[in-house]
């Protein structure tokens, strides 16, 4: 579980096809602190760390390695991450840790697509295009995660709503980099999607 809190911003280092596809992943994370196993939220999806390492010839930086399946490829925006790119990385929640967004499981509902940016003073304010079937699910004033980011959702028209991004959001997350036509990962809000599970059955 996480919270769509972005710790750190990551790049991928490498890209390479073995039946899934392997992807490596700079990080300014503690690389002893994380296990082989050990899940990292990156644009929102849950991902296993299955190898670490230090990369003495880039001043001792961090990454790890991790499997993405076919079917992970084929559902998120991750079929369109290139070496260079820059990733919301979130290690797992712990007992005790602070909540300050909401809970989410790095399971990616649908992906969305940015259809309008505005600047608002120092915010901007960004419409996205969710899939039709995940519209139901988005309120205003409720939450969703984009990307593995805890927002507020400001308006919602159909599948098509609304996010502010404040200059902190765009300073420490890959949100500085946005641009319309951009594909998003996108989670609903758990609760959200047990409500409307529980009216399917009224």
């Amino acid at each position: 579980m996480f919270t769509g809190i972005v710790t750190d911003v990551g790049r991928v280092l490498a890209l390479e096809n073995r039946g899934d596809l392997r992807a490596r992943i700079a990080t300014r994370y503690d690389i002893s602190g994380i296990d082989i196993g050990a899940s990292i939220a990156s644009d929102g999806v849950c991902l296993t760390v299955v190898a670490k390492g230090v990369d003495l010839d880039r001043d001792s930086q961090g990454w790890y390695d991790v499997d993405i399946s076919a079917e992970t490829v084929s559902k998120t925006s991750l079929a369109a991450w290139a070496v260079g790119k820059r990733v919301n990385l979130e290690r797992s929640l712990k007992v005790g840790d602070e909540l300050g967004g909401h809970i989410v499981s790095g399971h990616v509902d649908g992906v969305a697509m940015i259809v309008g940016m505005v600047d608002d003073g120092a915010s901007t304010r960004v419409t996205l295009q969710a899939p039709d079937d995940l519209g139901r699910f988005i309120a205003p004033k409720g939450s969703v995660a984009l990307n593995g980011t805890s927002l507020t959702v400001n308006e919602v028209d159909g599948a098509r709503f609304g996010i502010n991004f404040i200059p902190h959001t765009k300073s420490v997350t890959t949100w500085g980099d946005a641009k319309v036509g951009d594909p998003v990962n996108l989670e609903v809000d758990t609760m959200a999607r047990y409500v409307a599970r529980l009216r399917d059955y009224d």
